[in-house]
């Protein structure tokens, strides 16, 4: 019988970071091994409803499977940070690299790292890669949106429609506190405005240059095969997981973080 080797024990942190517009929750898990701080950390960058404790057992997860820091921190406006100032302008995926993370790795002492991301976070994890070509190792993508599609509008209708229940609102408002309304207005006044219709990632993918793994569920309501298929094309791997929806580290969290462990192992 085959013996799998422990997994170290990992410690977590957090703490708060100000940042042009306001303070950034952020939260670090990291193993108890040499290669913990030596190797390149993950950078999570979660979805349009999300946050650091959404993420739930995932990074501590992925720190112990990859022997790597993973950092989480919420976006202005949701979670622990401070709300945000305003509306979301229609360019808030490719400004959240340009205008934030190089300010969140200048102040967590990063150098290189690893660009993960799950939905719309997956979407800024790509802007993030291509906008530290020289410095993102690896890209991650988890049920992102490459573009907008029928299937992401129509989903995100169902979901604008149910948050008009009160007790809907109220469970994310435990996570999001009084920020809930702001984050479900934001999410959705972006993605269903007319301007935003012809948003895509296809320029930015164009100017990836580290290897990409494209983690995709095939029963995904807000997005279809051809999200990951785009995101992969010609630069990396894509992979399908059945019977999976929107959610996979929650749906599927060892098949997920087993994934990225072994995309990763790969160097």
């Amino acid at each position: 019988m085959t013996t799998q080797p422990q997994q170290p024990a990992v410690r977590d942190e957090d703490d708060f970071i100000q940042v042009d517009g306001g303070r950034l929750y952020v939260k670090e898990w990291r193993p108890d091994t040499p290669d913990g701080t030596a190797l390149p950390p993950i950078l999570l960058f979660h979805d349009s409803l999300g946050c650091v404790d959404l993420w739930r057992s995932f990074p501590a997860r992925l720190a112990a499977a990859t022997a790597r820091r993973v950092i989480a921190y919420d976006r202005l406006g949701f979670g622990r940070s401070d709300p945000h100032p305003a509306r979301l302008a229609l360019d808030f995926v490719a400004a959240e690299a340009r205008t934030v993370v190089p300010d969140l790795l200048d102040r967590l002492a990063v150098g290189d790292f690893v660009a993960c991301g799950h939905s719309v976070g997956g979407g800024m994890a790509v802007e993030t890669a291509a906008f530290f070509q020289s410095r993102c190792n690896a890209l991650v993508t988890i049920a992102a949106q490459a573009f907008v599609e029928d299937r992401t509008l129509d989903g995100i209708r169902v979901a604008e429609q149910g948050f008009r229940d009160s007790a809907q609102l109220a469970r994310l408002a435990k996570y999001q506190g009084d920020k809930a309304r702001w984050a479900v207005d934001a999410w959705t006044g972006a993605w269903l405005s007319p301007e935003f219709a012809g948003w895509t990632l296809d320029a930015t993918l164009a100017e990836i240059r580290c290897p990409v793994l494209a983690l995709h569920g095939d029963r995904d309501e807000y997005g279809s095969q051809e999200h990951p298929a785009r995101i992969a094309a010609g630069r990396g791997t894509v992979h399908m997981l059945p019977g999976i929806g929107h959610v996979p580290h929650r749906e599927c969290e060892d098949t997920v973080v087993e994934a990225i462990r072994a995309f990763l192992a790969r160097g």
